[in-house]
């Protein structure tokens, strides 16, 4: 795989998890709160401090975005474009919001799809607290009153990142907060982190970033700075061996969105990637 330099030391361990129970989450964000007040008003409702929310439908105005970016100095190995606000706001599509906590407070990271008028799709990451509900968004996911993301510095990327914390194991639970660091094949830590757990199927949700995407049928995104969106994922045992089977969308530093299903092996993560794995009920497996 390409490997992307980071400007610190690679930092341990590679994939972080903490096991937890889940509950069912579904609601809307309501006309005239931020999507992050509105986020937060889901989980506290719920007595959940994180967790995995998909966006749907409604619509922000304003509404404040931004693209991945390549970086102008030797402090980080990716950046983010100036803000984009579209003038007439956005209508979602699709988007993934990781939620947890940073600086004290409730906080979230949500990369989407959005339109923008009648224009082709948009694709970026959500600025939560600059984007404001104008028409009701449909919200549903998975929440944990034990387990949460904790935004921190992190000295290998220099970047303030999100990590699962927690009481990790919490009674065999089979559904995962996970973290996976830079030049981790994003497949791979997945497939991985679910057979240390016991979780022989499941549903993968989560958004992140990948240092030049690949996907199945020979496409390459030649881009270090990405963000990337799970638009379906799913792990399976197939022939005796657990497979994450990822289909995403890509945006690179152009605005250019890809769509499809990722190579198996060539897809290093960039920056980082934050997943939910909501484990099969019965796997089989010990």
């Amino acid at each position: 795989m390409r490997p992307i330099v980071h400007p610190g030391p690679p930092a341990q361990p590679r994939v972080e998890a903490v096991a937890t129970a889940l509950v069912p989450l579904d609601g809307y964000l309501l006309p005239g709160e931020t999507v992050m007040a509105g986020v937060a008003r889901t989980f506290a409702a719920a007595g959940c401090r994180g967790g995995v929310l998909q966006l749907e439908g409604g619509a922000c105005d304003p509404f404040r975005y931004v693209l991945p970016a390549l970086s102008s100095d030797p402090r980080h190995a990716a950046w983010y474009s100036d803000t984009l606000a579209p003038e007439h706001g956005a209508t979602i599509l699709q988007a993934t919001a990781m939620v947890g906590r940073r600086d004290g407070g409730p906080f979230l990271h949500c990369h989407g799809l959005w339109a923008v008028g009648a224009e082709a799709p948009r694709m970026g990451h959500m600025l939560p607290f600059d984007s404001v509900v104008s028409v009701p968004i449909r919200v549903s996911g998975y929440g944990s009153a034990t387990a949460w993301f904790e935004g921190a510095p992190d000295a290998e990327t220099n970047f303030t990142l999100f990590s699962p914390k927690g009481a990790s194991g919490s009674e065999g639970a089979r559904n995962l907060f996970l973290r996976v660091r830079p030049n981790e094949d994003i497949g791979a830590a997945v497939a991985a982190a679910c057979e240390r757990q016991g979780i022989g199927a499941g549903q993968i949700l989560g958004i992140g970033s990948i240092h030049e995407p690949a996907f199945d049928d020979g496409r390459h995104v030649p881009c270090p700075a990405t963000e990337i969106l799970i638009e379906r994922g799913e792990v399976t045992d197939l022939a005796g061996g657990l497979v994450a089977e990822l289909d995403v969308a890509v945006v690179d530093v152009a605005g250019a969105i890809t769509r499809g299903r990722l190579q198996l092996g060539e897809n290093p993560v960039g920056v980082t990637f934050e997943l939910l794995i909501v484990g099969a009920t019965d796997t089989g497996r010990s």
